[in-house]
Protein backbone atom coordinates (compact mmCIF):
# COMPACT_ATOMS: atom_id res chain seq x y z
CA UNK A 1 0.00 0.00 0.00
CA UNK A 2 1.38 3.39 -0.87
CA UNK A 3 1.55 6.00 1.49
CA UNK A 4 -0.91 7.78 0.39
CA UNK A 5 -3.04 4.72 0.28
CA UNK A 6 -2.45 4.45 4.00
CA UNK A 7 -3.22 8.24 4.77
CA UNK A 8 -6.38 7.63 3.25
CA UNK A 9 -7.41 4.52 4.82
CA UNK A 10 -6.17 6.18 8.35
CA UNK A 11 -8.24 9.28 7.46
CA UNK A 12 -11.83 6.97 6.46
CA UNK A 13 -11.34 4.84 9.63
CA UNK A 14 -10.95 8.30 11.94
CA UNK A 15 -14.41 8.94 10.58
CA UNK A 16 -15.71 6.01 11.40
CA UNK A 17 -14.66 6.67 14.95
CA UNK A 18 -15.87 10.22 14.19
CA UNK A 19 -19.45 9.08 13.57
CA UNK A 20 -19.49 5.72 15.77
CA UNK A 21 -18.71 8.71 18.84
CA UNK A 22 -21.51 10.77 16.97
CA UNK A 23 -24.16 7.55 17.35
CA UNK A 24 -23.29 6.90 20.95
CA UNK A 25 -23.40 10.50 21.95
CA UNK A 26 -26.90 10.92 20.14
CA UNK A 27 -28.43 7.32 22.02
CA UNK A 28 -27.16 8.67 25.23
CA UNK A 29 -28.04 12.62 24.47
CA UNK A 30 -25.10 14.16 25.81
CA UNK A 31 -24.94 17.29 23.70
CA UNK A 32 -20.89 17.01 23.29
CA UNK A 33 -20.31 20.28 20.92
CA UNK A 34 -18.89 18.44 17.64
CA UNK A 35 -20.88 15.31 18.08
CA UNK A 36 -24.11 17.55 18.36
CA UNK A 37 -23.72 20.12 15.20
CA UNK A 38 -26.71 22.02 16.53
CA UNK A 39 -25.82 21.51 20.66
CA UNK A 40 -27.74 24.56 21.65
CA UNK A 41 -31.24 24.06 19.72
CA UNK A 42 -33.43 21.82 21.60
CA UNK A 43 -34.07 18.05 20.34
CA UNK A 44 -36.92 15.45 20.79
CA UNK A 45 -35.12 11.88 22.01
CA UNK A 46 -36.73 10.42 19.12
CA UNK A 47 -34.76 12.55 16.60
CA UNK A 48 -31.56 11.64 18.03
CA UNK A 49 -32.12 8.10 18.17
CA UNK A 50 -32.78 8.37 14.39
CA UNK A 51 -29.98 10.33 14.14
CA UNK A 52 -27.93 7.90 16.30
CA UNK A 53 -28.79 4.96 13.90
CA UNK A 54 -27.53 6.94 10.65
CA UNK A 55 -24.61 7.90 12.37
CA UNK A 56 -23.59 4.26 12.97
CA UNK A 57 -24.45 3.75 9.18
CA UNK A 58 -22.04 6.39 8.15
CA UNK A 59 -19.32 4.36 10.19
CA UNK A 60 -20.13 1.53 8.75
CA UNK A 61 -20.04 3.21 5.14
CA UNK A 62 -16.55 5.26 6.08
CA UNK A 63 -14.81 1.83 7.34
CA UNK A 64 -15.85 -0.44 4.21
CA UNK A 65 -14.28 1.97 2.17
CA UNK A 66 -11.54 2.40 4.07
CA UNK A 67 -10.83 -1.58 4.35
CA UNK A 68 -9.13 -1.60 0.48
CA UNK A 69 -9.17 2.41 -0.45
CA UNK A 70 -7.04 1.97 -3.41
CA UNK A 71 -8.77 -1.25 -4.42
CA UNK A 72 -12.11 -0.14 -3.83
CA UNK A 73 -12.24 3.64 -5.03
CA UNK A 74 -16.30 3.28 -5.92
CA UNK A 75 -17.22 3.17 -2.30
CA UNK A 76 -14.63 6.35 -1.14
CA UNK A 77 -16.24 7.73 -4.07
CA UNK A 78 -20.07 7.21 -2.15
CA UNK A 79 -18.13 8.87 0.96
CA UNK A 80 -17.17 11.95 -0.59
CA UNK A 81 -20.81 12.25 -2.65
CA UNK A 82 -22.60 11.13 0.63
CA UNK A 83 -19.97 13.66 2.82
CA UNK A 84 -20.26 17.01 0.04
CA UNK A 85 -24.40 16.43 0.33
CA UNK A 86 -24.51 16.35 4.07
CA UNK A 87 -21.93 19.65 3.91
CA UNK A 88 -24.38 20.99 1.45
CA UNK A 89 -27.35 20.53 3.65
CA UNK A 90 -25.47 21.89 6.82
CA UNK A 91 -24.51 25.24 5.26
CA UNK A 92 -28.58 25.25 4.47
CA UNK A 93 -29.46 24.67 7.90
CA UNK A 94 -27.17 27.31 8.96
CA UNK A 95 -28.52 30.18 6.76
CA UNK A 96 -32.04 28.98 7.46
CA UNK A 97 -33.94 31.77 9.99
CA UNK A 98 -35.65 28.88 11.66
CA UNK A 99 -32.68 28.15 13.93
CA UNK A 100 -33.57 31.59 16.19
CA UNK A 101 -36.99 31.06 16.15
CA UNK A 102 -36.00 27.36 18.01
CA UNK A 103 -33.79 28.62 19.95
CA UNK A 104 -33.60 32.13 20.56
CA UNK A 105 -30.65 33.59 20.43
CA UNK A 106 -28.48 30.90 19.39
CA UNK A 107 -24.85 31.70 18.22
CA UNK A 108 -24.52 30.26 14.20
CA UNK A 109 -21.12 30.41 14.81
CA UNK A 110 -20.52 27.36 16.53
CA UNK A 111 -22.40 25.93 14.26
CA UNK A 112 -19.78 27.64 10.68
CA UNK A 113 -17.33 26.65 13.25
CA UNK A 114 -18.16 22.95 12.53
CA UNK A 115 -19.22 22.92 9.32
CA UNK A 116 -15.90 24.07 8.42
CA UNK A 117 -14.24 21.68 10.31
CA UNK A 118 -16.36 18.93 8.39
CA UNK A 119 -15.53 20.81 5.17
CA UNK A 120 -12.09 20.54 5.99
CA UNK A 121 -11.91 16.73 6.32
CA UNK A 122 -13.44 15.95 3.40
CA UNK A 123 -11.18 18.47 1.39
CA UNK A 124 -8.57 16.20 2.94
CA UNK A 125 -10.65 13.20 1.79
CA UNK A 126 -10.59 14.20 -1.92
CA UNK A 127 -6.55 15.11 -1.60
CA UNK A 128 -5.80 11.80 -0.97
CA UNK A 129 -8.27 9.63 -2.50
CA UNK A 130 -6.52 12.02 -6.14
CA UNK A 131 -3.72 10.92 -4.93
CA UNK A 132 -4.26 7.13 -4.41
CA UNK A 133 -5.84 7.06 -7.84
CA UNK A 134 -2.79 8.08 -9.73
Amino acid sequence: MTKDAAILQWSLRAGAGYFTAIALAHTVGAKVPGLFIYFSVPSYPYQDHIIAFLAFGWAAFYFVASVDPAGNPLAVRGVLLSSMVAIAGLVRINLLDELDAISPGVNLHYFWLQTAVLFVYVCWLIVFSMKTRR
